[in-house]
């Protein structure tokens, strides 16, 4: 065991990061935004107040054919460094360093321009990549070197180079995508010669006083990726290139495994960091699905690693190093990988923000000041939408308290967090009850509010947040013994027969199924680190490129068969960047799809369906009703019409749609902003 922890200095010889945390690059949205560099520098500044270590921005493109997308930021012009540098004085007010992440997208990019390696085309872009001739190869490198060149003039402390999650300098580095047969293809030593020419050109241009991490790809999670042997031997040469630091990169974009959704084991990746620390002196970073303090100081002192990245945490939290040096931990508003309001964002190319946070790059748009007048805050609900306001507005000074007809907050929070692979929900409902301790707001439990109990009270005004019942569809024998709620279902108030029909194929649907593929709500827990890399086919032993094998899936426990009326995708409005895996991980459990049907009823048979004019019985024991929802939002009008305060109607309790936690909880934190 290390004497270092997580709070331990981290020298370089030339320079000391401050502490063992690096903020991990993300791309936000911002660097295309309007007035773009002022909202960058405000959203890192935050984050550099709250005392992490290092902080390494979104990915910036050295040239055009670089960019990301068709209007995509790239640093490469002298008249470019006035616009950082609003950035690094924010960051540079605190001990805190930044660098720029330099990304090249190569046949990632959005756009009819990419280039990469040789002529191929990527699975999650419309356009085929162009060739880079031996001369495009010489500039792209000079390119590097100027990006470099310009960060370092705009106060940039060193730069990140991409080299992993498939970009261009991975798309050399791998024979699954260089069929080059010049001096840049065919062997390793070709192969990594972009990358070891690039560090050159920037150590040169740049001098030896200026950071250089190197994000190295150590699991390609593709077919035909580097081999272990590949990676070890470019960690020594970049070692011997005086990079002087390596950072974790796992898996491509394209790859069919998750590596940051929810239901990825905590710190699922430490593992290849450790074998690849063993074979370099130079520190190594551990990153992914790292997201609390304990595991952090675990991987510093255990000597896995010598840093931990932490993206998406910040966006949760941006005083995570601050709490946790207090020991404060129970205060973090711990970041629960959803990636609903973080990456989905970005891929529809929208803001980046935060479920649990959405003032996260958005910080421009609230006064941090107190209120000047004080108000005494009624909340109806303690549901996501409902204590979200009651903290905020907490936060500026009201006095807040809250009514909930449950007996425990968190809404279908507590659904959620009894979902196999969403046990993170628990982290939020921890973070609510440690607010409103803190916060001295007041929550009476087992207590339903109704017109005559509300008259009573002396409120300011009052927040309805009362959220949804389950909707019950229009089917003959609803009724029937058969028949169960999702929620009944997850409280485990009935239990499900041998076989199973789930009426709804929204993401209640999916995690009824997930709920059900386990043998007792007992053992519905998220994987651990074992059974999820079987499941997923990663070999530890990384005895094959791109370190895949063979998946291992258990069959669901009982027989399941997921419904939906449309004739649509099945999990559609699922999000972006995980919908896919709650559909692979349904079908490698052996779930039964079918759609386009009708519901006829329910009888002791099972539930009459038909399809395409032909009816059909489905023999199940059980029928879960996954069938949307509904508002609870009478009180409100109610009160709206008997009273003279003001009264406000947020989350499920105004819009049942969906269950939409993101917009329940930004709806909560902006109306408490707008009071």
């Amino acid at each position: 065991m290390s004497n270092k922890d997580i709070f331990t200095p981290l020298d370089l010889g030339y320079t000391q990061i401050q502490n063992r945390i690096l903020m991990g690059s993300m791309h936000t949205g911002l660097e295309e935004e309007k007035n773009g560099f002022e909202k960058q520098a405000s959203f890192y500044e935050e984050r550099a107040k709250g005392g992490v270590g290092i902080i390494v921005t979104g990915g910036i493109a050295p040239n055009l054919f670089g960019r990301l997308s068709p209007f995509g930021h790239q640093l490469s012009f002298p008249w470019q460094i006035k616009k950082h540098k609003k950035i690094t004085k924010a960051v540079h007010k605190y001990p805190t360093k930044i660098c720029l992440q330099i990304l090249h997208a190569g046949r990632y990019g959005y756009h009819p321009l990419i280039v990469s390696a040789s002529k191929t085309k990527a699975p999650i872009s419309p356009f085929k990549a162009r060739k880079l001739t031996s001369l495009e190869i010489r500039k792209t490198i000079y390119d590097y070197a100027n990006t470099a060149s310009l960060a370092k003039k705009a106060d940039y402390d060193g730069v990140e180079i991409m080299g992993s999650e498939g970009y261009l300098i991975n798309q050399f580095l791998s024979p699954c995508t260089n069929h080059r047969t010049d001096k840049y293809g065919g062997s390793f030593e070709n192969r990594s010669r972009l990358a070891l020419e690039i560090i050159r050109a920037i150590r040169k241009k740049c001098g030896r006083e200026f950071i250089i991490i190197f994000r190295l790809s150590m699991l390609d999670l593709v077919k035909n990726g580097m081999s272990f042997e590949e990676v070890i031997k470019l960690a020594k040469l970049l070692e011997d290139n005086d990079v002087d630091i390596i950072n974790t990169g796992i898996g491509w974009h394209e790859a069919r495994i998750p590596t940051i959704a929810t239901m990825v084991p905590r710190a699922a990746f430490a593992w290849i960091t450790k074998k690849v620390k063993e074979h370099t002196n130079l520190p190594v970073i551990a990153t992914n699905r790292i997201n609390n303090p304990e595991d952090a100081n675990k991987i510093i002192q255990d000597g896995t690693a010598d840093m931990i990245s932490m993206a998406r945490p910040f966006l949760a939290d941006p005083e995570f190093v601050q709490k946790a040096k207090n020991n404060q931990s129970h205060l973090i508003n711990t970041c629960i990988a959803c990636n609903q309001a973080c990456l989905d964002h970005i891929f529809k190319n929208k803001v980046a923000s935060c479920l649990v946070n959405p003032k996260a790059c958005h910080e421009t748009e609230f006064n941090q000041n107190k209120t000047k007048r004080k108000k005494k805050l009624i909340v109806i609900g303690a549901g996501p939408a409902g204590i979200s306001f009651a903290i905020e507005a907490a936060k500026k000074g009201h006095e807040v308290s809250i009514y909930e007809k449950k007996s425990e907050i968190g809404g279908q929070f507590n659904l959620a967090r009894r979902i196999p692979g969403k046990e993170e929900f628990n982290e939020t409902i921890r973070y609510f009850k440690a607010q409103i301790e803190l916060l001295n707001i007041n929550l009476v439990l087992n207590f339903e509010m109704n017109l005559t109990e509300l008259k009573k009270l002396d409120a300011d005004e009052i927040i309805f947040a009362s959220g949804i019942t389950p909707r019950t569809p229009k089917i003959d024998g609803i009724d029937h013994p058969k028949v169960i709620s999702y929620p009944d279902l997850i409280l485990g108030n009935k239990k499900a027969g041998a076989s199973v029909a789930v009426i709804g194929a929204g993401g209640i649907g999916f995690d009824v199924c997930e709920h059900l593929a386990y043998e007792s709500p007992k053992d519905s827990t998220s994987l651990n680190l074992d059974e999820f890399l079987k499941e997923w086919g990663i070999d530890t032993e990384y005895k094959t490129r791109g370190a895949l094998t063979k998946k291992h899936t258990p069959p669901a426990v009982r027989k399941i068969i997921l419904l939906q009326r449309k004739q649509t995708k099945f999990g559609k409005s699922l999000g972006k960047t995980t919908g896919w895996i709650h559909r692979q991980s349904l079908k490698d459990k052996k779930i039964e799809f079918i759609g386009g049907v009708t519901y006829e009823k329910v009888s002791d048979e099972g539930l009459h369906i038909s399809q395409d004019g032909n009816k059909r019985v489905l023999p199940v024991d059980s029928i879960i009703l996954c069938a949307g929802q509904v508002s609870e939002n009478n009180l409100f009008h109610e009160a709206k019409s008997e009273l003279t305060i003001p009264c406000h109607l947020i989350g499920g309790a105004l819009l049942a749609q969906e269950i939409d936690a993101k917009r329940a909880i930004d709806e909560g934190v902006r109306l408490a902003n707008s009071l």
